[in-house]
């Protein structure tokens, strides 16, 4: 998930006792700074939620559920176009540093660092995410598995965090933004985070990008809203989430999860619907918020691409695509990008 820079930050270094490890960590020094968002966002109609607030542990947590159910197609088709595809990958970029955003569990870039590993090139990983619990643990759990492994962890929003990249010991980067993320932009704020990109990486460096394409609504529908209810559980955490932020009250049992395909923009939108006319205090925030019997938050978008089109955006920008893979039912698309040398 893509989040907006926060105003305030401090950095907090942490190394752990593997020296092949360190975590830098960018907090804000005023939770009510951080907020500004949440009362922008809470006092317009429609009502708004940065996605940023799914993010705590637990939220982290249910998302990796979210990712295992069999109607979330996303991650199991990205899995296997990188099992089909990651050896290759390797070989177009040589030797690099591989970075993540949203790196969460570490899941599949498990495949992309067999492939490196398997060419001989040295492994050098830098996982980026607001959730410092599951980087640190999926960190450990790394290390673990390869031995050779070196791991600068970043836990902070994405914006920041790329600002503050130290350049690559390895002759190139690859930062990696799969998993569709992207698709939770806005238009216009997919090309602040195209610029972000760009800022951070060395000409001839690499940006892998994983995007889900246009299909049915009927495929598309289920995947945010399953019979398990894990979407609905990671869309309400949000808002105990901003209970422990900021003193809440809301009380999810007045809340239900909605989501729905917005044909006309090409988006899946989720909401939190309202059961009945409330009252919710947010006390750091100095914030009551009035609720009408089904009146929503809007929580998040996640639009559905063409690969033309961003490819052509992407290019404009300096980035030329290397490659890309498909899924044999063109459900999803993974394309490998590189910073034109001037």
């Amino acid at each position: 998930m893509v989040i907006p820079n926060s105003p305030v930050l401090s950095p907090n270094k942490c190394t752990g006792v593997n020296p092949r490890l360190k975590i830098d960590t960018f907090r804000e020094k005023c939770p009510l700074a951080a907020g500004e968002d949440v009362i922008q966002g809470l006092t317009q109609s429609p009502k708004t939620l940065p996605p940023k607030y799914f993010y705590d542990d637990q939220g982290s947590l249910l998302f990796e559920k979210i990712c295992d159910l069999p109607e979330y197609y996303l991650t199991r088709t990205e899995t296997k176009i990188l099992q089909n595809y990651a050896s290759e990958i390797a070989h177009l970029t040589g030797s690099c540093e591989i970075v993540e955003l949203g790196s969460g569990s570490s899941t599949k870039t498990r495949i992309l660092l067999d492939a490196y590993r398997d060419l001989d090139h040295p492994l050098h990983y830098l996982p980026i995410d607001i959730s410092g619990g599951i980087l640190e643990q999926s960190a450990y759990n790394l290390l673990e598995n390869y031995p050779t492994l070196h791991i600068h962890g970043i836990v902070s929003t994405y914006e920041t965090a790329l600002k503050h990249l130290n350049p690559s010991p390895l002759p190139a980067r690859m930062i990696g933004f799969i998993g569709s993320t992207l698709g939770n932009l806005k238009p216009e704020e997919c090309h602040v985070f195209f610029s972000h990109i760009v800022e951070a990486l060395q000409p001839g460096d690499y940006f892998l990008l994983g995007v889900d394409l246009h299909k049915s609504p009927s495929i598309l529908e289920p995947a945010y809203d399953d019979n398990q209810g894990v979407t609905a559980a990671f869309n309400l955490n949000m808002l105990q989430h901003l209970n422990h932020l900021f003193e809440g009250n809301f009380d999810l049992q007045n809340f239900e999860h909605l989501a729905f395909y917005n044909q006309t923009d090409h988006q899946i939108e989720m909401h939190l619907k309202s059961l009945r006319s409330q009252t919710v205090e947010l006390k750091k925030l100095n914030l009551a918020i009035e609720f009408a019997a089904e009146e929503t938050i809007h929580t998040e978008i996640s639009r559905k691409f063409e690969l033309e089109k961003i490819q052509a955006e992407l290019e404009d920008l300096g980035l030329v695509s290397v490659k890309t893979w498909t899924d044999e039912n063109q459900w999803f698309g993974l394309i490998l990008y590189q910073l034109k040398v001037v």
